[in-house]
């Protein structure tokens, strides 16, 4: 019995003190910087709906910092738009987001020092009226009550915004989201992003997925309260209008799978421009395929998965490849 028990403690103990990825610098970060070159777009308009400076006295009137069009746009870290306890941003896109591999789109914050964190959930809608949120999870502790002076530890979090220092986006993976009715993950159109009401009062704070409270800088009863969003990056963005390269334009890739080396085959008169991906979505490769038949070396790469994609100005491809 006490074997059993001490295994249950052991199982019990691993789901509280389970940590997700680090924080910038760490080894196992999933942080995204600006000027990644995984980001092909950014948002294009921005709805706000502010929420009070202090959502425990409504006297004080509503967050004011900023104004929507600091959210649209490449992030840059300073010029922001403050939500207030519980208020949200709607942001829509040229293209909608598509569920590629890997993450499909960060939100950006401000963080100052990538330990005082004001978070956000996060929703997705691909027609603008039902919105789905992706489960996210709290393991911070509940108390005492984090105030402007807190030290929080990004690696108890997961699927919240503002997981990151100013710069860095939180990603997010639309696959996660996979089978929900009423949502095409292939056509996201809209973002909502919504503060996180920090309080550790069950009257007025939030929960996560698991009914667990978070716990954020609470109250903060300034103009500039609430999560500061600074900017949503998209990594993979459906073509819209288009004839894609797939109907256009015959490109073969072989072999697949490969050991060293692959050919591309085109029938195309102008030149196409090759994109390597890694399976976090990271470029590691870009070349441009003027002939007809034409190798690529990819002996230096790792046994896994890759994607590439084929484009030109207005068409584009993703293939899958496997190195053994």
């Amino acid at each position: 019995m006490k074997i059993v028990l001490n295994f249950l403690f052991c199982i019990g103990y691993l789901q509280v003190a389970a940590q997700f990825a680090g924080p910038v610098g760490s080894p196992n970060t999933t942080a995204i910087h600006k000027d990644s070159s995984v980001f092909v777009a950014w948002a294009k308009s921005c709805k706000v709906v502010r929420g009070y400076m202090d959502i425990s006295n409504p006297s004080l009137g509503y967050a004011s910092y900023g104004d929507s069009t600091k959210a649209i746009g490449k992030a840059d870290g300073t010029g922001v738009v403050s939500l207030g306890d519980g208020g949200y941003a709607i942001l829509t896109f040229t293209n909608p987001i598509t569920d590629g591999p890997g993450w499909d789109f960060a939100v950006f914050e401000n963080s100052f020092n990538g330990t005082f964190l004001e978070l956000a959930f996060v929703e997705v809608s691909s027609d603008g009226v039902n919105f789905f949120r992706f489960p996210a999870v709290s393991n911070l502790p509940t108390s005492p009550q984090y105030d402007n002076a807190a030290n929080m530890d990004c690696s108890k979090i997961n699927n919240l915004a503002g997981k990151y220092l100013a710069n860095y986006g939180t990603p997010f993976d639309l696959q996660e989201l996979a089978g929900i009715s009423g949502l095409d993950i292939h056509h996201i159109t809209h973002i909502k992003v919504i503060d996180v009401v920090g309080s550790v009062n069950p009257m007025y704070g939030s929960f996560d997925s698991n009914g667990n409270i978070i716990n954020d800088p609470w109250p903060t009863p300034f103009a500039s309260c609430g999560f500061d969003l600074d900017a949503v990056g998209v990594i993979h963005q459906a073509v819209t209008g288009i004839v894609s390269v797939a109907e256009k334009v015959f490109v073969n890739i072989y072999p697949n799978p490969f050991v060293d080396e692959i050919k591309i085959q085109k029938e195309y008169p102008s030149p196409i421009s090759f994109y390597l991906f890694n399976e976090n979505s990271e470029l590691i490769m870009k070349q441009e395929i003027k002939e007809d038949i034409q190798s690529v070396d990819l002996s230096m790469l790792s046994s896994g998965v890759y994607f590439v994609v084929i484009e030109n100005e207005n068409e584009r491809k993703m293939i899958k490849l496997i190195k053994h």
